[in-house]
């Protein structure tokens, strides 16, 4: 039972009931910080980070916390666990914080954390919580950085330039360019976001209605594999 319980929170959070694709939330932060695969991986782990810890700490929490405080509790646990992460940043990667802005502490007014808080991690124990955020957060993550390899590759030519930002030193032999590319403006301003998210989208639609149609054939053959003719004989007076 409790193997298909953290299938069933992995594969939403992944794929069926994603944050970007389906629930359309967060989505200033998406398509602000998604002009390059460092940007997007550095925003998409901190707020993975803060999805499982705030999620953790609300459900470690929700036996002691009044019914009309609810909200406002859930609201400054987050904002304590996106300010940690925040002076970390400012700590180890402060290049790459000052080139993310105003969006690492904006991940506090992410509808997406607040969101799990109320509707998964006050109703289940710490164990499920955490994992819900995880994989929420990871689903966040990966069409961000999806997003910001398409749009560094279509606008710049590049794949993983200034890793070090955020990886260090060692990140700088990482960047991948494609030779002779003239940049393509459209691609680094912020409305190629928008097309950019419109295709994943897109493409994901496509998938779930080829999954759906193989589900329905399917089922059909196991219906006809599975029934059986009926002959009778004899005289009925």
């Amino acid at each position: 039972m409790s193997e298909n319980i953290y299938q069933k929170i992995a594969i939403d959070g992944l794929w069926r009931n994603n944050t970007a694709t389906v629930q359309l939330l967060g989505l200033c932060p998406l398509l602000a910080c998604s002009n390059s695969v460092v940007n997007a991986l550095g925003l998409g782990l901190a707020t993975m980070l803060a999805l499982t810890a705030s999620n953790a700490a609300v459900s470690l929490a929700r036996n002691f916390i009044p019914n009309t405080l609810r909200l406002p509790i859930f609201v400054l646990i987050i904002a304590s666990f996106v300010s940690c992460i925040e002076l970390l940043m400012h700590a180890y990667t402060y290049q790459l914080y000052q080139a993310l802005g105003i969006f690492i502490p904006l991940i506090v007014t992410n509808c997406a954390l607040l969101g799990r808080a109320e509707a998964f991690a006050s109703k289940h124990n710490t164990h499920l919580a955490a994992f819900d955020g995880l994989m929420v957060g990871l689903g966040f993550l990966l069409v961000l950085v999806l997003l910001g390899a398409m749009r560094e590759l279509l606008g710049n030519g590049t794949l993983f330039a200034n890793m070090h930002l955020l990886f260090g030193d060692a990140a700088r032999s990482w960047t991948i360019a494609i030779v002779d590319y003239k940049k393509f403006l459209f691609f680094i301003l912020p409305p190629s976001a928008f097309v950019g998210l419109g295709f994943i989208i897109a493409a994901k639609n496509i998938v779930d209605e080829q999954l759906k149609q193989r589900q329905q054939a399917k089922k059909i053959q196991d219906v006809n594999t599975g029934s059986k003719r009926v002959r009778t004989t004899g005289h009925i007076s």
